[in-house]
């Protein structure tokens, strides 16, 4: 340290920024900035964070197990907010590329473009964070600790925060959570480009209003066969940074204090990065859970089980937990090094690096809105599609009634952990771009989101008599009915506004069922625009005139034009369905019940409303010649893939396996997936990946088991369940393997 100066970077050829006191410097560069750059005597990023933290004392180590670190001015360390979220896109801190959230990205079923998006989100991340700190600003939501992705299992339709998820399967969101991380953490093995953490460990799905004092009782064998699979994966294969601990208990212990952190993650999975408490989640071992009975009983149970970072404050009790003895210096130490770490594989102690160039001129920059367009085209899940009433044509249609809700609403588009575009594109403003001149294109909002008016001082139902006079005036209705990030995701807290939570049923709101009801009156052709977090029964049956439907999750900043697109045959819709949709009246097990039995595609034993897998195109796919080849880490499931018609298409291909072993899933399980690009008429060859671990059972001990012997194993653009059939028309191939022609994997990855 010189002349009192903490930790400062160059803003020109003598002059430097002091970022502790904002002050400009002139001058040369003090000899302390280079005193922790990557030297030969400290060659990794752990061993630099240890011998900065040999210098630290044990009150300036506590300080930093904080969220919101001070600055340490004599060791030239600047003050770091952790708080960050990316889930999307950049989060809460201003102008970014808003894509389909979540649940939309993984309707995608796209590898590479997830991890695409992910790398535009750490650019954004890397480019503000560049900008704000040369101004001083080290703020929440400003840092390179990026808090996603979400990868807890979206278990029971009604949860609210499912919509962060990539869906219900344990597969799916294992390949697109470690393909997310990749691309946040980047390519550079020396330096992250943003620091991913994936959350909420362990199993975390609702109910929302419980949270903060529900124990999830969860078996053995389902926290192994569901509830792991894809924290596993994003540890071993992904090299995630971060874990973040979720708020309520898990058999008993708090998610943040729980044995499984040292025994599963660190000595299980080889975990050695750091991990981080849900925000205020330790506060709520004695204020809730009522396991401890004080806060510095609280900070010593989740330091001593391995949590490094507190989101919150109640690591301000660590010194006199200290004192008491509850916790070692030891124990401090390791926490400290592990989030001092981080810091140096972002390279923060570093005057450059690899992404310190990237300007702020990137964000929400026209490549980047052109991704989050295609992400939207991509989502899209068109469900129900009537004597191909759709793509429509604009030459027999005179005008188009665009009614409902969510139909002129920018708040649909966002989801919830969004940033702020500057480019948003609604529904209706889509479609006015999109429809020829020739096309009256008529508005009518209908009703409110949940309220029984839209004016306060309104009567009931005061918008329905002008969406069914729109809707008569016109030759097809626009119906855009759903929720919003402010009635539908995480329970209401400081960090988010609105009631949120999660939804009591599967049903529509009164007033949009109402306002359904008077549009499909009229007689005219709808096509339904559903905008939602997850799985709804819009109950259409009874409306033989709702010809089309298309689930648009919350498509992001461009999600107008990529619905209009679709409309007008411009975007062949390609989304697949990454949760099951339940009829509205179907008997949903407890939603307190963690238990798999009865849920989700794998374990649901009645007829879904519309099936895990399933989505329709404007183009037909013809399968052929299924092959099997075994190799030493994996099986093959080849097949040749023609589009039989005369428009390009992408078809998203899946293959299912199923054992009769008394301890596998009641139905067959996703083994693969890919997504393949077809001109009109074209015939390619399609190869997916089986790992070898996918023929293993978990036995009720929750011992992960190889099965050779017989296997079926089914290929095509869906589940191949009656159901899907029925809708889509056609059916998938389907042969027995024996497995134990191989070796394969057990629960240690080691060859039998």
């Amino acid at each position: 340290m010189t002349d009192g100066i903490g930790w400062i970077s160059q803003i020109g050829r003598t002059r430097w920024i002091d970022w502790t006191t904002g002050r400009i410097v002139l001058g040369k560069e003090p000899l302390h900035m280079q005193e922790y750059k990557h030297q030969p005597d400290f060659p990794s990023p752990e061993e630099r964070a240890k011998h900065l933290v040999s210098k630290m004392t044990l009150k300036e180590m506590f300080s930093q197990l904080l969220y919101d670190s001070p600055a340490i001015p004599r060791l030239s360390i600047p003050a770091y907010n952790w708080w960050n979220e990316g889930l999307h896109g950049a989060a809460r801190s201003g102008t970014a590329t808003v894509f389909p959230q979540a649940i939309g990205l993984a309707a995608m079923f796209d590898v590479q473009a997830t991890k695409e998006i992910a790398g535009i989100v750490a650019t954004e991340q890397r480019a503000k964070y560049n900008a704000f700190s040369q101004k001083g600003d080290r703020g929440i939501y400003k840092g390179l600790t990026v808090w996603a992705p979400n990868i807890n299992i979206f278990r029971d339709p009604r949860w609210g925060r499912g919509q962060e998820t990539y869906g219900e399967d344990p597969f799916l969101a294992s390949r697109l959570g470690v393909a997310f991380i990749e691309g946040l953490q980047g390519e550079n093995a020396d330096v992250l480009k943003t620091a991913s953490c994936v959350k909420h460990f362990v199993a975390h799905s609702g109910p929302e209003p419980e949270r903060h004092h529900f124990n999830a009782m969860v078996s053995a064998k389902d926290l192994t066969e569901t509830y792991l699979p894809a924290f596993k994966a994003c540890v071993k294969e992904a090299g995630v940074d971060g874990v973040m601990g979720a708020y309520s208990l898990i058999n008993g212990e708090p998610c943040c204090g729980t044995h499984l952190i040292q025994s599963l993650l660190r000595n299980g999975w080889g975990f050695k990065g750091m991990f981080v408490s849900d925000c205020w989640a330790i506060r709520d071992f004695h204020e809730q859970h009522k396991i401890t009975r004080t806060a510095e009983e609280s900070a010593a149970l989740a330091l001593n089980s391995g949590c490094d970072l507190n989101c919150g404050c109640t690591y301000l009790a660590l010194e006199k937990a200290y004192q008491k003895g509850l916790v070692t210096r030891e124990a401090v130490t390791q926490a400290c090094v592990r989030v001092m770490t981080t810091r140096f594989r972002l390279g923060l102690f570093d005057k450059e690096g690899p992404y310190s160039d990237i300007p702020f001129s990137v964000v929400a920059s026209e490549p980047h809105a052109s991704a989050a367009l295609d992400a939207a085209r991509k989502s899209l899940v068109l469900l129900k599609n009537d004597d191909t009433f759709l793509p429509l044509d604009t030459g027999k249609i005179a005008s188009i009634a665009v009614i409902g809700p969510n139909a002129d609403s920018r708040q649909a588009l966002w989801g919830n952990y969004h940033g702020t575009s500057q480019r948003y594109t609604t529904v209706l403003e889509g479609i006015r771009r999109l429809a020829p001149d020739t096309v009256r294109v008529y508005y009518s909002e209908g009703c409110s989101v949940m309220k029984d008016r839209v004016e306060r001082l309104g009567e009931p139902n005061d918008r329905l008599s002008e969406a069914a006079t729109a809707a008569g005036f016109s030759d097809v209705v626009v119906l855009c009915l759903g929720l919003n990030e402010i009635v539908e995701g995480e329970m209401h807290d400081d960090g988010n506004g609105g009631i949120a939570g999660d939804k009591k049923d599967l049903r529509l709101p009164a007033c949009q069922r109402e306002l359904l009801a008077a549009v499909a009156g009229t007689g005219k052709p709808i096509v339904l625009l559903l905008l939602s977090g997850g799985a709804m029964d819009p109950e259409i049956e009874t409306y033989p005139n709702v010809r089309a439907f298309i689930q648009c999750w919350y498509p992001g900043e461009s999600g107008g034009q990529a619905i209009a697109e679709t409309l007008f045959g411009m975007n062949n819709p390609s989304g697949k369905l990454p949760v099951t949709f339940y009829r509205a009246d179907t008997v949903l097990p407890d939603f307190s019940d963690y238990s798999m039995r009865g849920r989700t595609y794998r374990y649901f034993e009645g007829t879904p409303l519309y099936p895990f897998g399933f989505g329709l195109s404007y183009s037909r796919f013809q399968y052929s010649s299924l092959t099997i080849e075994y190799e030493s880490e994996c099986v093959r499931a080849v097949c040749r893939l023609k589009n039989t018609s005369d428009r390009d298409g992408d078809e998203v291909t899946f293959v299912w396996g199923r054992t009769e072993h008394p301890d596998a899933p009641a139905n067959p399980a996703l083994f693969g997936f890919t997504r393949t690009f077809l001109r009109a008429g074209e015939e390619r060859t399609v190869d997916i990946p089986i790992p070898w671990e996918s023929f293993t059972i978990v036995d009720t001990s929750g011992t992960r088991r190889p099965v050779p012997g017989i296997w079926n194993i089914r290929l095509g653009g869906h589940q191949g369940d009656p159901r899907s059939e029925s809708l889509a028309g056609t059916g998938v191939l389907a042969l027995d393997i024996d497995t134990s022609r191989r070796t394969i994997y057990d629960e240690t990855n080691e060859k039998r």
